[in-house]
């Protein structure tokens, strides 16, 4: 059945049709909300009350309903960009919040600025809805000099011009041609590159409220030897990031976050491996988005053993740890060309993992959380039990083991008679 791309009402589509057209609003009313649900109850109307879905939010299904026509609170003069929901999660922010960016560079003639509406964190009426630091800086990168205006009362803008997604999470992770166009052109253009050629983008010093995996020292330092450079990007700026990102031809991360952001702003055909932490389908839209802005496929590393989920949820997700099979990783990592050899990559035994995962939960003590295993595909992780004994510890029973043979032989080799007088002798 052949999907018609311009119909709103659908999911916006890489390949163009209302993802990639711009809907001019002459009286528009903009619909707010202080629900904090996944799916909210706010949007774009007509001057005649009609809801226009070409402003929804897709997720791989729309995140916004129609609400009901509410009462105009304030008027906005001049002519304004729909930026759609400004969001706070860095992952986000990037890709759901940019999404519509590419009308910058789309619409013609003059326009008064970019209008977002904010997914709330306080379901408090008065609490102030202000741009991040690193949002700015986000849009500083972009050349985008227009005011921004976070709408939080139902809103009447005097002309709204309404882009389609260009951009998103899911099958939008690859954008939009419009959209690649214009991060290619505007981006961090004049940020030069910075560092090595070789970068390990470590989540080991974030909290661990935010999941990871078991013992990423010791990944850390495998990778060190191998000449990575162990980057910590939560500790320096977007500048410095996207710098460094530049300079590396080799990156080796966890699925997260930052890998977003490296496929904005990191050189075409760079060579990415891509671990992934948990067993989710979270990552796909990370391996489309790195795919088609650097036009490499990154080589994808799954050698997770178990998950090790958090009392609180009920799946793997964001927020649980993964037992990864280091031997295994390593080998793949050989394999790929990433590093030389994985001599030194040994898997946790069960005592280190439990030893590890019991320090994460020590981390969250205050919230009481604890975090239980669970095993790829129903099986069992396949482990190393213990450190292999020396080799001298090992040959001793064995030296045992043959004196004794050695004398029962001997004992059994004694004349009859002889043996016999013996036992007398000793009765």
């Amino acid at each position: 059945m052949m999907v018609d791309l311009n119909d709103a009402t659908q999911a916006p589509s890489p390949e163009g049709g209302w993802s990639a057209s711009i809907t001019s609003v002459p009286g528009a009313v903009v619909a707010t909300t202080l629900s904090q649900e996944m799916i909210q109850p706010m949007g774009v109307f007509d001057a005649e009350g009609t809801y226009l879905h070409q402003g929804v939010l897709w997720r791989g299904r729309p995140l916004m309903t129609a609400p009901e026509l509410p009462e105009v609170q304030e008027e906005l003069p001049g002519r304004w960009i729909w930026g759609g929901v400004l969001l706070n999660h860095f992952g986000h922010f990037l890709t759901e919040t940019t999404g519509r960016l590419w009308a910058l560079d789309a619409v013609q003639g003059a326009v008064d600025g970019v209008v977002f509406v904010s997914k709330r964190d306080s379901d408090e009426s008065n609490s102030p809805v202000l741009l991040q630091k690193y949002h700015q800086m986000f849009f500083d990168m972009l050349g985008m000099d227009l005011p921004i205006k976070i709408i939080t009362k139902p809103t009447r803008v005097e002309m709204l011009e309404v882009p389609g997604q260009g951009f998103g999470i899911g099958p939008m992770a690859s954008g939009t041609a419009e959209f690649r166009s214009f991060m290619s052109k505007r981006f961090a253009k004049d940020v030069a590159p910075v560092g090595g050629e070789r970068l390990y983008i470590s989540r080991s010093e974030l909290s661990a409220i935010r999941g990871g995996i078991l013992e990423e020292v010791r990944l850390e330092r495998l990778l060190a030897a191998s000449g990575y450079e162990v980057y910590h990007p939560q500790k320096h700026s977007l500048t410095d990031q996207i710098a460094r990102y530049k300079a590396a031809r080799q990156i080796v991360a966890l699925d997260g976050s930052a890998l977003h952001l490296l496929a904005m702003a990191g050189p075409i055909g760079a060579q990415v491996a891509m671990i992934k932490r948990r067993d989710s389908h979270a990552s796909d839209s990370i391996i489309n988005h790195l795919a088609a802005f650097l036009q490499r496929a990154p080589v994808v590393v799954d050698v997770i053993l178990q998950d090790w989920i958090r009392s609180d949820r009920k799946r793997a997700d964001r927020f649980s740890v993964g037992e990864l099979d280091f031997a295994s990783l390593g080998a793949k990592l050989v394999e790929a060309g990433f590093i030389p050899d994985a001599a030194d990559w040994q898997t946790l035994t069960e005592a280190e993992a439990m030893a590890a995962i019991k320090a994460i939960e020590a981390q969250l003590k205050k919230g009481k959380l604890t975090f239980s295993p669970v095993p790829r595909k129903g099986g069992k992780p396949q482990r190393p039990t213990e450190p292999k004994a020396p080799a001298a510890a090992k040959a001793e029973p064995e030296r045992r083991a043959r004196r004794m043979a050695q004398r029962a032989a001997e004992a059994s080799a004694e004349p009859t008679e002889r043996r016999k007088r013996r036992m007398e002798q000793n009765r």
